[in-house]
Parts: C-alpha cells; sequence; structure tokens
C-alpha cells in the first residue's frame, strides 16, 4: 500500500503551526471536506483516541484512531480501527530560519475495495495529504 513522505515549509512559528495541525477538536471545522466527523473519544495526558472521516483520494474513510502528541516536535498517528486499519501518520516538526518544516511520513494500508483506490491512486493519496498541510500553512500563516 502507499508509503510516501511529504515536506512543507510553513512561514510560522513551530508552537503555533504544531497547536493548530494538532487540535482534533478543531479538524472538522478548519478542514471540513477532508474531516467531515471528528469524535474525541478520550484523552490522557498526550494520547488521544478519536474517531474520524477522513476523505482522501475522492473516498470517505471511517477510522479509530490513536494519536500520541510530543509538543512541539511530534505527531504519531496510528489507525486502530477501521477502513485504513494498520496504518500510521507520523508529522514531524522542526524550526528553521524561514519559520517551521514539516515532514509527514505515511504508511498507508487500506483494506476490501478501497485496496484498489490505495494501489492506482498512491499520488492522489499523497496529493491529498499535500493539500490538507497547505490548507493549515495559510491558516497558520495569516
Amino acid at each position: 500500500m502507499p508509503k510516501f513522505s511529504i515536506e512543507k515549509i510553513v512561514k510560522a512559528d513551530i508552537e503555533k503551526v504544531f497547536d493548530v495541525l494538532t487540535d482534533l477538536a478543531s479538524l472538522q471545522k478548519t478542514i471540513p471536506h477532508y474531516f467531515p466527523s471528528v469524535r474525541i473519544l478520550s484523552t490522557r495526558g498526550n494520547v488521544s483516541v478519536v474517531e474520524e472521516h477522513l476523505v482522501i483520494a475522492g473516498k470517505e474513510l471511517v477510522m479509530m484512531t490513536k494519536h500520541i502528541v510530543d509538543k512541539p516536535h511530534t505527531h504519531d498517528v496510528y489507525v486502530i480501527g477501521g477502513d485504513a486499519k494498520g496504518s500510521r501518520i507520523v508529522e514531524r516538526y522542526a524550526s528553521i530560519g524561514q519559520g517551521t518544516k514539516i515532514t509527514m511520513s505515511a504508511d498507508f494500508k487500506l483494506k476490501g475495495t478501497l485496496k484498489i483506490t490505495g494501489f492506482f491512486g498512491k499520488d492522489k493519496i499523497m496529493n491529498d495529504f499535500s493539500e490538507i498541510l497547505s490548507e493549515f500553512a495559510l491558516i497558520v500563516e495569516d
């Protein structure tokens, strides 16, 4: 299934970038066309379990995810149930001269008929995640 890495430079402070991109409670309001439903089921310390719907490559995925944040440097997302069970997304944040560098690495696994989407749509999946980062960049840089 699709494995990829994306880098994005955001012209904003690392703390602000990290806070906006890891604000799970606001995802549905911030970019509803990608996250039409987000429900935080539990939070304990830096770990949250979330039921989320993600629209990627033209398909709506329903997933149970575990988010682990190490502010302001990493955000690990493990898909523990649903359409992409077994997937992992790691976001790394680094301060650089112009702002913040975000590196997103993904190992995306799809189930059932969605496997075909992953097999033929790796570029679309990668492009959609890149667009998500670009939309967040516009929000943070304002």
